[in-house]
């Protein structure tokens, strides 16, 4: 009886580890395994205008003239179960544009370097150099419909550099808290200035906010589904530096969607500046209005983009020969871009 009794013991204690092994099994099995991703874009692109000299307009990016490079970029990143980071550098004159804060030859071509914690369900934390919350489009071509950018993102905040908190609240609604060094310092805060940034999300429509020394933007960015195949995308932001200087605008981002490989979309940017800010002319006030239409072709994962963009300034900015100026400019684009 004894001896029975010990076998019965035996038996239930190997029942119990078994279902304990198998039951780990399946939960590791159900748990998602940690991810490491390599991924990237290269693009490059013909750009001409209907100008005796081949002038750009005064935008980041695309402002070469004839056949040119745009960048290649790699992005590196790893995420685990709470936690995980991205390396993502670029090369040619698109991703040196992108990066022309760094001062270090170290940092030239970081465009991101970041690590984050997940600390609790719905809060992250994220430590390093990233691109900016600002704004409806960003650096990377693969991710803009027009391939060219418009005023309020060449001349707002590209990237940043500190430390920030990010809360989802519900399934619609979010909200980030940061603190960085001056806008687009990469490596280090050079100028001892601190930055503070906001952005809160409601329903896919973001209210956003940089303020710094001497420095405050606000931002709107947001969109909407008007039918299955036509999306309305919106920016509207304003920046104020050094007393009244700065800059406003409002731009429309209408896209129709007419297949599974072609899409088109129209931007409609209008840009202010007061007191000499830069963008447009050097000294007073000045305005910009650009037309800008995309067409985009998909074809695995190379995308191709067909581009003619109208300009009209309340100055004759633009130098269309040697000894001639003009208050508008037209001028077209023809991009390639593969992402992998």
């Amino acid at each position: 009886m004894k001896n029975l009794k010990n076998l019965f013991i035996l038996g239930l204690t190997i029942t119990l580890f078994n279902t304990s092994v198998v039951s780990a099994q399946e939960t590791d099995e159900t748990e998602e395994a940690p991810s490491f991703n390599f991924s990237g874009t290269v693009d490059t692109y013909f750009r001409a205008s209907f100008t005796e000299d081949p002038v750009a307009p005064g935008t980041s990016f695309a402002n070469l003239n004839g056949f040119a490079l745009g960048m290649a970029n790699f992005i590196v990143s790893y995420e685990g179960e709470k936690s995980g980071f991205v390396a993502d550098v670029v090369f040619g004159p698109r991703g040196s544009d992108a990066v022309f804060g760094s001062v270090g030859n170290s940092s030239e071509v970081v465009n991101q370097l970041y690590a984050y914690y997940n600390i609790a369900d719905g809060v992250k934390i994220t430590l390093g150099n990233f691109n900016t919350f600002l704004g409806y489009e960003v650096i990377s071509p693969a991710a803009n419909f027009n391939y060219s950018t418009s005023y309020m993102f060449s001349y707002g905040p590209f990237s940043h550099t500190g430390v920030k908190a990010d809360f989802t609240l519900s399934e619609d609604v979010s909200l980030m808290l940061g603190v960085f060094n001056q806008t687009d310092q990469t490596e280090a805060n050079y100028d001892r200035y601190t930055a503070f940034g906001a952005q809160l999300g409601l329903y896919g429509q973001y209210i956003n906010l940089l303020a710094g020394e001497d420095y405050l933007q606000l931002d709107y960015t947001g969109g909407f589904d008007l039918s299955d195949s036509f999306f309305l995308g919106i920016n509207a932001t304003t920046a104020t530096l050094e007393g009244d200087t700065g800059f406003a605008g409002v731009a429309l981002y209408p896209q129709l969607t007419t297949s599974d490989s072609f899409a088109i979309g129209l931007r409609g940017e209008f840009f202010s500046e007061t007191d000499g800010f830069g963008a447009l002319v050097g000294d007073g006030d000045a305005d910009n209005f650009s037309l800008t239409l995309t067409g985009s072709y998909t074809s695995g994962n190379f995308i191709f983009k067909p581009e003619f963009r109208i300009d009209a300034a309340s100055s004759e900015i633009f130098a269309i020969s040697p000894t001639e100026t003009a208050d508008s400019l037209a001028s077209f684009v023809v991009a390639a871009i593969y992402s992998f």
